[in-house]
């Protein structure tokens, strides 16, 4: 091979190998930071101590940062009402609430389902469907003119079955 052509094809050997990868050029050196001016010194009480001044070409000490004081906690003031932020009770019906001292008012039949009209000594009324629970007994069934509760009385004792009859007026 002649040398000229060897040249040539050496030297685009090299710039595409140059051209394909290798190792990125190195970063440039960081410019020095220009100093911030001096504010004028502030008089130190007297008595007290003098702080350290650093040595020239020594790293500056990083300048304290105010403290931002943490948020405020959110508080609820429940006036009265349930705390939205509790979990629900769902045991149903009110407590201390017995099927003995209830009383069947109304049933009602529709093509698709039958309910029971239910009220409390209190004068509050309930609407249940077979298998609601109300205070401490479970609707078991609704009959034409009755309606039949399963009460326990303590968890793990026998159910009783407690007969609600419609009051005739």
């Amino acid at each position: 091979m002649k040398p000229v052509v060897a040249l040539a094809a050496l030297s685009g050997l090299c710039a595409t190998l140059v051209a394909c990868g290798g190792s990125p050029p190195p970063p440039p050196a960081p410019a020095a930071a220009p100093k911030p001016a001096a504010a004028a010194p502030t008089p130190a009480p007297a008595g007290a101590p003098k702080p350290a001044t650093p040595a020239p070409g020594a790293a500056q000490p990083l300048l304290a940062v105010p403290a931002v004081p943490p948020p405020a906690t959110a508080s609820y003031d429940a006036k009265g009402r349930r705390d939205p932020f509790l979990a629900l009770d769902l045991t149903g019906g009110p407590k201390g609430l017995e099927i003995s001292s209830t009383k069947l008012t109304g049933i009602v039949r529709s093509a698709r389902t039958t309910l029971a009209l239910v009220e409390t000594q209190d004068g509050i009324g309930y609407i249940l469907k077979p298998g609601d629970t109300l205070g401490d007994g479970r609707l078991m069934e609704i009959a034409a003119d009755s309606v039949v509760f399963a009460v326990t009385a303590k968890p793990g004792s026998p159910t009783n079955r407690v007969v609600l009859k419609l009051a005739a007026n």
